[in-house]
């Protein structure tokens, strides 16, 4: 009906969109709540993050959050699984977009290092922190913890695998040997940074790793 005066009435959300909305809300709550585990974890580690502590930090109930995960060992599994997200799509996603081989391989690097100095995770990087911390404890902790560092082992020695492929560095060189060094010169960096407190130290690692391939690559003559 129309008229002056008169009124269209007012309509409830249909169920399902009452439904999507809460849907949406708990995603975004849930997303809050590992955001700041993440932090935590970062500073804190992983063994130190329970629901209680989280709750408090969080400033909501411990009967909220218990209800989001269940367990520590859970939100332990869905903070690194977070992590894992933020590691993988700050560090490998940039270098995607660069051209196979040296380009990528070079840009993973830098992306690596660049993570660390934006401090993407206040305690530096999030995976050598729960490394350190759970290397040593069975469980499916570490167990996801080693699953992503042989993700990320792989990725690299694919990148220096298409390296090798397309001539960018030399046919004889090592692949999984290439990958360990230049992971062992980002962690290392990123150590004598969060524990020395060296300001340099992520610089003198970018310039061991340039030199690393500097050694390696196929110089063409023109």
């Amino acid at each position: 009906m129309s008229g002056r005066g008169t009124r269209e009435p007012v309509r409830e959300p249909a169920p399902t969109a009452r439904r999507d909305l809460r849907l949406v809300r708990g995603e975004e709550t849930h997303a809050r709540i590992l955001e700041r585990a993440m932090d935590l974890s970062s500073t804190q580690g992983l063994e130190g993050l329970s629901i209680g502590h989280l709750a408090t930090s969080l400033g909501v109930s411990k009967a909220g959050l218990f209800a989001h995960f269940g367990s520590k060992e859970a939100l332990q599994l869905a903070t690194v699984e977070a992590a894992r997200g933020v590691y993988f799509s700050t560090i490998i996603e940039p270098a995607l977009l660069e051209p196979e081989g040296l380009p990528r391989l070079l840009r993973l690097c830098t992306a690596w290092l660049d993570y660390v100095d934006h401090d993407t995770f206040r305690g530096g990087c999030f995976f050598a922190s729960a490394s350190a911390e759970f290397d040593s404890r069975p469980g499916k902790v570490r167990d996801r913890i080693a699953e992503t560092m042989r993700e990320w082992l792989d990725f690299l020695e694919s990148a220096v695998l298409d390296a090798i492929r397309l001539g960018h560095v030399k046919k004889d060189t090592d692949a999984k040997q290439l990958a360990f060094e230049l992971h062992a010169l980002e962690m290392g960096g990123n150590w004598a940074r969060q524990l020395l407190l060296d300001p340099d130290a992520l610089k003198r690692a970018r310039t061991a790793i340039v030199h690393r391939l500097d050694a390696l690559t196929v110089h063409r003559r023109s």
